[in-house]
C-alpha cells in the first residue's frame, strides 16, 4: 500500500531506520560494517573539538557499537584511503568517489571568492597560491604548518589565518588542491593529480545531474523529509533540490506525504521501511544527521539543541559539550561529557532530562559504560548538575561529585572553523 500519511511516531521510526538505528550495537564491528554504516550516511561531519572525542568517530559508534578507530581512520587519514574530505555539509569525510559531484560546487565557491566581499582576500593571497601550488608541485603533499613564510603567524584568540592557511583554503574549496589525508589531525594538501585518478574532477556530471544523485542520496539517508530537510543534508539550494525532488517523484523514487504535526509537504523516500518499532540507546555527537538540522530536530522530537562551544560559560545552560541522549524513537535528554584521558574517566559533567520525556537512567548508564570502555576509559565520574544527574549516577553505583565552577568551562579545545 502506498503511504499518503504518516504519524508523528512514525516518522521518527522512518527516519531513526533509514540512518541505521534499530540493531543493537556489537561488540564487534567488522570493516564492512564499518563501511556500510558509512555509505548508509554518505558522509561524516568533522570537527575540531575533542574534549569527549572527534565528532566524526561518533555517528558510527552510536549505530554500530564499539568498533576500532584505527579502521576509521585507514579510511579516512591515509593519503590514498577510499575517503577524502570537501564542503559536503559542512567539512565532512564522503567517499572519493562522490568528491567529483561537487565539481559544481567548487565552480560556485570560485565564482563567490571573485565577488565584491571577498575580492580583496582573494587578490591579497594571489602571489601566495602560485607559491603553494609550485611548492606542492615539487615537493610532494604537506600540511600548512609545513609552510615556511613569513605571514605563517597566529593572529586571533582561537586560531591565526595566515595568507598560506588562507590560500590553501581557498584553493581547496575550488578544488585547486585536495586533501591526502591528514598528519596528527591537520589536513594535508595536494595537487589533485596527486592522489586522485586522473580526470576526476574534470570529468563530473553537471550541476542538475549532480544535484540529483545528491539529493536521492539525502532522501534514502533521511527516510522522509521536507524540502528544507533534503537540502540542508548535502547544502544544496532550494530551488536546485524542488527540481531534483520534483524528478524523482515523477519517477517513482519519491512518495509526497502529510505528517502529522509538520505543517510542511514531506516527502517518503519509496525503500524507506516503516518500522513498528525501533530500539535504540545511544548519546548522538552535535554534528549527527538526526540533529545537525536543528530545525528537523526540533520538528521531530521536539527537541530545542543549540551547541554551546562558542558561549561564555557564564550563560551555558545545559554545558560545554553537550550530547543529545536518544532511546528507541525520543531523544529523552542530553549530557555534558569529557574524557578525561590522564585519569582513564569519562566525566559526565552534567546530566539533564528533557521536560515531558522520561529518560530512563539505568539505559543510560549502561550507554555512558559502553562508551567508557571503547574510549579505553576505567570507568564513569557524574558531577552535581543536571536534573538527571542524581538517577545516572545511582544506575552507575558512583557517587556524585561536587560541581565546580570549573566544570562550566573548557580551554582545553579551540574549536577551527576550516578544521
Amino acid at each position: 500500500m502506498v503511504r499518503t500519511t504518516l504519524s508523528a511516531a512514525e516518522a521518527r521510526r522512518v527516519a531513526l531506520a533509514a540512518q541505521g538505528f534499530g540493531q543493537a550495537p556489537t561488540d564487534t564491528v567488522s570493516t564492512r560494517a564499518l563501511t556500510a554504516g558509512f555509505a548508509r550516511l554518505g558522509l561524516l561531519q568533522i570537527d575540531s573539538v575533542n574534549v569527549f572525542e572527534r565528532s566524526h568517530y561518533l555517528p558510527l559508534f552510536a549505530r554500530l557499537g564499539a568498533y576500532d578507530k584505527s579502521a576509521l581512520d585507514r579510511r579516512s587519514l591515509t593519503a590514498r584511503g577510499p575517503w577524502t574530505e570537501y564542503w559536503a555539509h559542512e567539512a565532512a569525510f564522503i567517499d572519493r568517489d562522490d568528491l567529483p559531484l561537487f565539481r559544481w560546487r567548487m565552480d560556485a565557491l570560485r565564482a563567490r571568492d571573485a565577488g565584491p566581499t571577498r575580492v580583496d582576500a582573494v587578490t591579497r593571497t594571489e602571489g601566495v597560491r602560485r607559491e603553494l601550488q609550485a611548492l606542492l608541485r615539487a615537493e610532494g603533499p604537506m600540511p600548512a604548518s609545513a609552510v615556511e613564510h613569513e605571514s605563517n603567524v597566529r593572529r586571533g584568540p582561537w586560531w591565526g589565518w595566515s595568507d598560506v592557511k588562507l590560500g590553501l583554503e581557498q584553493m581547496f574549496r575550488w578544488g585547486d588542491v585536495v586533501t591526502a589525508g591528514r598528519s596528527g589531525f591537520e589536513r594535508v594538501y595536494a595537487l589533485p593529480e596527486q592522489v586522485l585518478p586522473a580526470g576526476t574532477l574534470e570529468t563530473a556530471p553537471a550541476r542538475p545531474a549532480a544535484v540529483l544523485r545528491l539529493v536521492r542520496h539525502a532522501t534514502r539517508a533521511l527516510g522522509v523529509g521536507t524540502r528544507a530537510d533534503i537540502a540542508d543534508y548535502f547544502r544544496l539550494r532550494s530551488d536546485d533540490t524542488a527540481a531534483a525532488i520534483a524528478d524523482l517523484t515523477a519517477a517513482g523514487e519519491l512518495l509526497p506525504v502529510q505528517v502529522e504535526g509538520w505543517g510542511e509537504r514531506a516527502w517518503l523516500h519509496a525503500d524507506a521501511r516503516v518500522p513498528r518499532r525501533v530500539s535504540a540507546d545511544a548519546v548522538l555527537s552535535p554534528f549527527d544527521p538526526v540533529v545537525w538540522f536543528r530545525r528537523r530536530a526540533e520538528r521531530m522530537y521536539g527537541f530545542h539543541y543549540r551547541i554551546e562551544i562558542y558561549t561564555p560559560a557564564p550563560k551555558r545552560v545545559f554545558g560545554y559539550y553537550v550530547l543529545p541522549v536518544l532511546q528507541d524513537d525520543r531523544l529523552v535528554g542530553r549530557v555534558d561529557l569529557k574524557n578525561d584521558r590522564q585519569r582513564g574517566v569519562l566525566r559526565v559533567r552534567t546530566a539533564w532530562q528533557e521536560p515531558g520525556e522520561r529518560l530512563d537512567a539505568d539505559r543510560l548508564a549502561d550507554t555512558l559504560r559502553r562508551t567508557a570502555a571503547w574510549q579505553g576509559l576505567d570507568g564513569v565520574e557524574v558531577t552535581d548538575r543536571g536534573t538527571a544527574a542524581a538517577a545516572v549516577a545511582t544506575a552507575l553505583g558512583v557517587p556524585l561529585v561536587p560541581h565546580e565552577a570549573a566544570d562550566d568551562a573548557d580551554a582545553t579545545a579551540a574549536p577551527d572553523p576550516a578544521v
